[in-house]
């Protein structure tokens, strides 16, 4: 069948379109340190001005106490601003702070009920509702009872009061952290699902062209590093549109579903593969040389040929290889259209020559002998009625 190549405009995509994180950098990383360093500057600042006013701070060394707890916190906001990345147990460690520093604060200032309130601790439930795991989670939400027992204790003349506020304050401020940390859990999983599917083939379960433009700079990354080759292999289904024709639209997905599964078993661990849009599919690796590009090739072709999607009918594929050594200072995503496309050509080569066979770019063809099963019969001749390659 004659197939529509798409524009360069589609097929060349720069690295901006591509949503993403940068290569080397977690953004949640990123995006958490800053977060942590405006909460614990934010902190230091508000804190700070207790200092300034009269009658809000106990005398004596408990001042300094104070002034050196809001040191603490803004050379940390100072930290974490310039490192700009931040890991999980320091996450932790961060919002266990944030419930000590509560206390020394509330045992600072004259009247912890006017001037140290447990909503001061909304800045902690909020670190650790949207930052922390479930087990570090839990572990707060006890913190946040022993806080407000500890701030509130030397306030009220008799237990019951005591214990009353405490269980007003620590429930309300709990209710909140789990409510946000439900929430947050909740658009992960909604992130998650969209990103699969904006990465994945919705028919096949493949790769899409998307992901295999995210794979790319771990691909080439890999390859520098190892000092082999990238290969691209650009597989077509023979006489796709004749199937169809001949058994509906539904026996022709059956049948990209079957291949697909077949191409996956066949695949080595480390290879990327995607459909890229209608009955072609791409595969990105590495290869030591040609010759391995191209016994993965062969694989790949006899897997479609013995697959379950050729028991009530023949289906085979042409496939075209390219192979490549990426370059020091060149642009993965434009360095692998570059490569798919030489494939791709190959793959044009491969179906004027007779379909069913691996084509290497750039070498001359030399087709493969055909050894049909028994009881199979051999690939028919292109016939021109069919709509061209199909």
């Amino acid at each position: 069948m004659t197939r529509e190549r798409e524009p360069d405009t589609q097929r060349h995509r720069r690295p901006e379109d591509i949503p993403g994180p940068p290569p080397g950098r977690a953004p949640d990383d990123r995006v958490t340190a800053w977060c942590l360093a405006a909460l614990l500057a934010v902190g230091a600042g508000l804190g700070s001005l207790n200092l300034f006013i009269d009658g809000v701070l106990r005398d004596g060394p408990t001042r300094w106490v104070y002034l050196a707890t809001m040191l603490v916190l803004a050379l940390l906001g100072a930290a974490l601003a310039v490192r700009r990345r931040v890991d999980a147990a320091t996450t932790a460690g961060l919002v266990v702070l944030g419930d000590v520093v509560y206390v020394v604060v509330a045992r600072s200032v004259t009247d912890p009920m006017l001037y140290a309130t447990p909503l001061m601790l909304l800045f902690c439930c909020a670190a650790a509702a949207w930052f922390l795991g479930p087990r570090m989670l839990v572990i707060h939400l006890v913190l946040v009872v022993v806080a407000c027992t500890a701030a509130l204790a030397g306030n009220y003349p008799d237990t019951a009061g005591l214990v009353v506020q405490v269980t007003v304050n620590s429930v309300v401020l709990d209710l909140v952290t789990v409510v946000v940390f439900t929430l947050r859990r909740r658009v992960e999983r909604l992130l998650t699902h969209t990103r699969a599917l904006s990465s994945t083939d919705p028919l096949t379960g493949l790769a899409n062209r998307r992901c295999l433009v995210e794979q790319a700079p771990r691909i080439w990354r890999q390859a520098r590093r190892e000092g082999q080759r990238v290969v691209a292999l650009v597989l077509d289904l023979d006489h796709f549109k004749r199937l169809n024709d001949a058994f509906g639209h539904a026996a022709g997905d059956d049948v990209l579903r079957a291949v697909a599964d077949a191409l996956t078993r066949t695949v080595r661990p480390t290879d990327v593969l995607a459909r890229t849009g209608g009955e072609e599919l791409v595969v990105i690796g590495l290869a030591g040389d040609p010759a391995e590009a191209r016994q993965l090739a062969e694989r790949l072709r006899t897997a479609v040929a013995t697959s379950t999607a050729g028991r009530d009918r023949e289906v085979t594929v042409s496939i075209g290889v390219a192979v490549t050594r990426p370059g020091d200072t060149e642009d993965p995503t434009e360095a692998l259209w570059r490569l798919v496309d030489r494939a791709d050509a190959a793959m044009y080569r491969a179906k004027e020559s007779g379909r069913d066979q691996v084509v290497l770019a750039g070498t001359q063809l030399v087709p493969l002998p055909r050894h049909p099963e028994p009881g199979r019969p051999s690939s028919p001749e292109p016939d021109p009625a069919s709509g061209g390659m199909a």
